[in-house]
């Protein structure tokens, strides 16, 4: 089955894939000839998945689905949240991000955080959402050069490594994205029997 998501992020892409194995062949926006920024203008992850689904939806008529992620610190108030990507910068400048991150809780003793991955699929034109977090803290160096992102400061609760110590397979049995994609393949898997 082919289904479109909504990245043009290879390794994103990379991570997705495995998760939902090889009964779906996924397609990018690229590959459908969509090359415009995809909108992301909502205030909640869930808010800007569905936007940008229903933005390819509209654009494509393919079956579809889109994701957003926060990172949210707990003594930041649940910042940098919806604009993860955008903390430091207006364009996806991981490294600024992350010592903006660090700059932001110098001194501050709860590290407390959670990544929270919101995944929204338009299938036959209906609409669903699917969840995933994990929790884990905010180390005080990056350590690791696997994944993208925040992950070279975040390490999950239960492990000694940040999900850039992690291999693909490692971070994809805990990660949020993998969590909220394994809901998703589980309600395709439903979908495609029935």
């Amino acid at each position: 089955m082919k289904i479109l998501f909504a990245t043009n992020n290879a390794h994103k892409l990379t991570e997705v894939q495995a998760v939902l194995g090889d009964r779906y062949t996924l397609v990018t926006p690229r590959d459908c000839g969509v090359t415009e920024e995809i909108p992301e203008t909502q205030p909640t992850l869930e808010g800007n998945a569905l936007q940008k689904a229903r933005y390819l939806y509209e654009r494509t008529g393919l079956d579809c689905f889109a994701d957003d992620t926060g990172l949210e610190v707990e003594a930041l108030g649940g910042a940098p949240g919806v604009h993860s990507a955008r903390y430091a910068t207006d364009g996806h400048d991981f490294a600024a991000n992350n010592r903006l991150l660090l700059q932001n809780l110098a001194g501050e003793v709860n590290r407390r955080a959670r990544f929270r991955t919101v995944v929204a699929l338009i299938l036959g034109g209906r609409e669903y959402l699917f969840e995933g977090v994990v929790e884990g803290q905010i180390i005080d160096h990056e350590t690791g050069h696997e994944g993208f992102g925040y992950d070279p400061l975040f390490r999950p609760d239960g492990y000694d490594r940040t999900f850039a110590q992690m291999t693909t397979e490692e971070k994809n049995a805990v990660s949020h994205r993998a969590r909220a994609v394994r809901k998703l393949a589980t309600f395709l898997h439903e979908y495609v029997r029935e």
